[in-house]
């Protein structure tokens, strides 16, 4: 397959999700779930760095504009609150039913799209849409 399809680096990421899941409910047995994160975030900072300078991505930040960096800023406040309240809710809950409620993000995703970036499902876009709303309440509900 491509390497540049977005097909497989979805579905990398879906399994690397899952893995998250699983090694953050072991890892949380011991500790503060603020604390993990913030161990986490340094180890992810730390290979990231790896990775863009050993693939020679590293440019200079500041020469991107100011709507990026606002963006970016926006995207990693909202990616730490996320981390906060998702390892909080592995510590205080199954694995089994936190992961599942998480992805009621694909449903939100959709809706926050239509509203501000103007994209527009296919009926059947929005029907799977639906059955994952669907599952994540029955999976909420029980």
């Amino acid at each position: 397959m491509n390497t540049n399809h977005w097909f497989m680096w979805a579905i990398l990421s879906a399994c690397f999700a899952a893995l998250t899941a699983i090694f953050a409910k072991v890892g949380l047995r011991q500790v503060d779930s603020d604390l993990a994160t913030l161990i986490r975030t340094v180890i992810i900072v730390c290979v990231l760095s790896l990775i863009v300078w050993g693939l020679g991505k590293w440019q200079n930040p500041l020469l991107l504009s100011g709507k990026t960096w606002l963006f970016l800023t926006l995207s990693a406040l909202a990616t730490g609150a996320s981390w906060l309240c998702y390892f909080r809710a592995l510590q205080l809950g199954q694995a089994s039913q936190v992961a599942p409620i998480d992805k009621l993000s694909v449903v939100l995703v959709t809706l926050f799209a239509v509203v501000f970036l103007g994209e527009r499902p296919s009926l059947q876009e929005y029907f799977g849409i639906v059955l994952i709303a669907l599952g994540v309440l029955t999976i909420a509900l029980k």
